[in-house]
């Protein structure tokens, strides 16, 4: 899939997917895309992330892919050099953000207090992630700030549920939200796409 305009206007839902296994990591991909959700945040948590983002580039067509939890520069470079199509990171120094920027790729840097928030603005940047998003004021949080800031626009992440994720959606701030329920660490282990093929099609409908 080519960029968009916009990653926060692809799906309702981004899958945050940790991949511990890589041989699991091209068949999430389809379970995810034959679900409805065709793009994944692919988080570089583990030793296999690289490899794994590769192959999904390679072997799964129609799926933006992205790389998450980026926080150091040499990430970024090494996730583009990979073939990401976007990055997210969870939080967002001058540094880290150059680097970013650096790749000519789209992303996502972490913001949590207003400040942040305006530090990216000053950068030229709108679109942003929220995180940890409810244990930094959830919904309620972004609500309040998308009166002095309405200009920003956020994929809230972490801790949000199937339950959670409509309030966060309904807001004019949110582009979309990030879902590690999609992808549950049984379902994997178990080889079980079609539950996460599943769990996706509930998730899309939310959009």
């Amino acid at each position: 899939m080519s960029a968009p305009e916009s990653v926060l206007d692809v799906v309702p839902v981004m899958p945050v997917v940790v991949v511990d296994d890589l041989a699991a990591a091209v068949p999430i991909a389809r379970a995810l895309v034959a679900g409805g959700l065709p793009a994944i945040e692919l988080t570089l948590r583990t030793p296999v992330a690289l490899d794994a983002l590769r192959a999904i580039v390679a072997e799964v067509p129609g799926i933006l892919v992205g790389a998450g939890t980026i926080v150091t520069p040499q990430q970024a470079a090494d996730a583009a050099a990979a073939g990401a199509q976007f990055l997210v990171s969870p939080g967002a120094t001058p540094t880290l953000l150059s680097a970013m920027v650096d790749t000519g790729l789209p992303f996502l840097p972490g913001t949590a207090t207003v400040s942040e928030v305006l530090a990216v603005l000053e950068r030229g940047l709108t679109e942003m992630k929220f995180f940890p998003a409810e244990a930094s004021g959830g919904s309620a949080y972004l609500k309040a700030i998308a009166g002095p800031v309405p200009q920003a626009r956020f994929c809230p992440t972490g801790g949000i549920t199937p339950a959670s994720a409509p309030t966060y959606l309904a807001l004019p701030n949110v582009g979309c939200v990030g879902g590690s329920w999609l992808t549950p660490a049984d379902a994997v282990a178990a080889g079980d796409w079609a539950r996460i093929e599943a769990l996706a099609k509930e998730a899309a409908a939310l959009g």
